[in-house]
């Protein structure tokens, strides 16, 4: 039950790592990364939480189970 919710979340962090990369590239963050020295904090967000969530789902994906 666990490997389809693994890999749905490591699906799912992948597609955020890259949703977020491609904002960080944006002109609006190199605006804000110029004013503030900061990238903005939706891509600081998106890279987060599809970094965790990538973590998680591989964790849950590649975990052997207890049961014998």
């Amino acid at each position: 039950m666990n490997k389809p919710i693994g890999l749905a979340l490591l699906a799912v962090g992948i597609a955020l790592i890259i949703y977020g990369s491609n904002a960080s590239g944006s002109v609006s963050s190199d605006v804000s990364r110029a004013l503030t020295g900061a990238p903005k904090d939706k891509t600081m967000w998106l890279l987060l939480g599809g970094s965790v969530s990538a973590i998680v789902g591989a964790v849950m994906t590649f975990r052997r189970s207890s049961n014998a």
